[in-house]
């Protein structure tokens, strides 16, 4: 969720490279999500997720989709996988993006991965047809900015699904800043997308409660990584009634 992490991509790189040396965290994060063993996941998207932002993308063979905000790669590449798209990858963090392209060659799988950012990704205009972007539009800066982004490089009738997090309330000032600015309906409809459709999730909050609960109750001991989710635990679970689960779907017009 990122509620109290800087917004540098040194921190970010730090927080890969510490994930490497950490298989209790990942083995916590894949128990709770119903990840299959060999799934690098960044955020919190279960399983079952996955399944639904695939399904939600519309993906045919040969079709080009970008990961933004991809790291670790997972989550881009199961997607691809499932619908035959060949997969472009893109993250601010260049250790998330060589875990990634490491990730894909154990995979054996062919995707690109490049260092760009949210709001400038280094694409060319309507030069895919998907786009997905998992938990993490709330980092842009400025945040409507991420949207046209994603519009500038979408063919027409391509499709972009993002996930993540809304205030329950957007005066709530018990809420992170960062939740308070994310409008994805708002964002969506002012970078000119049609059809936007945005869903509440509440079972895919509820398995992440679970997860931050687990997370707050263990002693991460020397492990920064699981100090890192430890930490993270205690921020959102003191406001994560506040929030709600959502995940958003539209079309280029």
């Amino acid at each position: 969720m990122g509620t109290g992490r800087p917004m540098s991509a040194e921190y970010f790189d730090e927080w890969y490279t510490d994930m490497v040396a950490s298989a209790v965290k990942d083995e916590i994060v894949r128990r709770h999500l119903g990840l299959p063993a060999h799934l690098l996941s960044t955020s919190l998207l279960s399983w079952e997720a996955v399944g639904e932002v695939a399904a939600a993308l519309r993906l045919s063979p040969g079709q080009v989709l970008v990961d933004l905000a991809c790291g670790r790669g997972g989550y881009g590449l199961e997607v691809a996988y499932r619908g035959g798209a060949d997969l472009v990858g893109v993250d601010f963090s260049a250790e998330a993006v060589r875990q990634a392209h490491e990730y894909a060659e154990r995979l054996g799988r062919v995707a690109r991965f490049h260092v760009g950012e949210l709001t400038a990704t280094g694409l060319a205009d309507a030069s895919v047809d998907a786009v997905m972007c998992i938990d993490a539009v709330q980092f842009a800066e400025p945040v409507d900015a991420v949207y046209r982004e994603i519009r500038r490089v979408l063919a027409p009738a391509g499709r972009v699904v993002l996930t993540g997090w809304e205030p329950v309330d957007r005066r709530d000032e018990r809420v992170p800043d960062r939740l308070r600015s994310v409008d994805l309906r708002a964002g969506l409809t002012g970078a000119g997308f049609v059809d936007v459709a945005v869903e509440e999730r509440p079972r895919w909050q509820a398995v992440e409660d679970a997860l931050w609960q687990e997370a707050v109750a263990l002693d991460p001991g020397a492990d920064p990584a699981l100090r890192a989710l430890h930490d993270e635990g205690v921020r959102v679970l003191g406001f994560g009634h506040r929030i709600r689960r959502v995940i958003a779907c539209a079309t280029a017009n």
